[in-house]
């Protein structure tokens, strides 16, 4: 929690001038920071605020913080609103990932609230720590605030692990067989029973291990960071020669030639419709002939219910071709080319859907870019 002796406002400006790199006894008047004539938080943001930068949203959220209720009651049903607040954006405010200086206000003004929550009032805002969580490993603040403990699903492997113990095991039972031929029938039936139940029960706690380390296994396996999703700029786009379902396009993605791509769209989409426009696509899928013509990657659509209506996402305005599609919490390096074998692509796209607000995401995560997330016309639609 914030040091004691310091006041809200007064933990809040702290890490305000940390974010910044701001000497925070030139700005706060003194290491104590409890001195009659600190600056306040109001005063402290004017500093830094740029006439062109988003001041009237900073403003926002800098009135949200001083007016957080100190009542737990009422922060709660605060915090559920942020919480819905935060469903669609991994930041409030700036270039898609990186922390604003509204994050630091908001994270330091509810800090001591959340911190504060139990077990099941936190799995009621999960948008909240996993924002929390985000800010607090992204912003050098351990000295200000208690770091707030997030749970989180990880993958332990136990097949390994199992075989080694099992050899050991048998190495073991022949040790011991070796030295009971020379003792009493007896006491070898005793010990027989007490290692046959010992075994069992061993059994039984690998049993139960295996699951957890299937379950592990197959989440990794259908990681949406296998997939290299990028933002693409359709630059011309023209009917497939031999399949009136298909068209082609050549898309720009940053690279220094135009990448090719297949897609079934002639249904739906004119190559008119299609050129200069921003799309998704997925650009390590193994290159393949379609119908006689190479395609070099996968654009990404969503689809309605009934598949009648189908488009291509929509990355926001501002989004730069060639970036890489982000997904908040989620990180690994994706494959060099998917392996059609593993099935890799199959495992992942039925996770993949719009919300109720046509946003794009992953097991509810949006896709996220520099400019915000992507998006659709198509709400709680399938995507391909």
């Amino acid at each position: 929690m914030a040091a004691k002796g310091r006041t809200k406002e007064h933990s809040m400006a702290l890490a305000l001038c940390k974010h910044l790199s701001l000497d925070a006894n030139k700005y706060l008047g003194g290491p104590d920071m409890v001195d009659k004539d600190t600056r306040s938080l109001p005063d402290i943001v004017k500093l830094f605020l740029a006439p062109e930068g988003n001041n009237d949203q900073v403003t926002k959220w800098i009135e949200f913080a001083t007016g957080f209720p100190t009542d737990p009651r009422e922060s709660f049903g605060v915090l559920n609103k942020l919480n819905e607040e935060l469903i669609t954006v991994s930041v409030l405010l700036g270039n898609g990932l990186k922390p604003s200086e509204a994050d630091i206000i908001v994270f330091s003004a509810i800090h001591s609230s959340v911190i504060g929550l139990s077990k099941s009032d936190r799995e009621k805002l999960p948008h909240v720590l996993r924002w929390m969580d985000y800010i607090q490993n992204k912003e050098d603040l351990g000295d200000i605030f208690e770091k707030i403990s997030v749970e989180k699903a990880s993958f332990e492997p136990q097949f390994q692990g199992a075989r080694s113990v099992g050899k050991v095991e048998a190495a073991s039972d022949s040790k011991a067989t070796v030295q009971s031929r020379n003792k009493p029938e007896t006491e070898n039936t005793n010990k027989s029973n007490v290692k046959k139940a010992s075994m069992s029960k061993e059994a039984t706690q690998e049993k139960k291990k295996a699951p957890i380390a299937e379950t592990a296994e197959k989440d990794k396996e259908a990681s949406v960071s296998l997939l290299n999703i990028q933002v693409g700029l359709i630059r011309k786009a023209w009917k497939h020669p031999s399949a009136d379902s298909l068209l082609v396009e050549e898309i720009d993605v940053g690279e220094a030639k135009l990448r090719q791509v297949v897609s079934g769209l002639a249904k739906y989409c004119s190559p008119e419709e299609l050129t200069n426009r921003l799309v998704v696509l997925i650009t390590n899928v193994k290159p393949g002939k379609l119908r006689d013509v190479m395609s070099e990657g996968l654009v990404l659509c969503a689809s309605s219910e009934d598949h009648s209506t189908v488009e291509p996402l929509l990355p926001p305005e501002g989004a730069k071709p060639g970036e890489r599609v982000s997904f908040s919490g989620i990180d690994g390096k994706p494959e060099d080319v998917l392996n059609p074998k593993k099935k890799q692509l199959e495992k992942i796209t039925p996770h993949l859907f719009t919300d109720e607000k046509g946003i794009a995401t992953f097991k509810g995560i949006p896709f996220m870019t520099s400019a915000g997330p992507c998006t659709s016309s198509i709400p709680k639609g399938t995507i391909k």
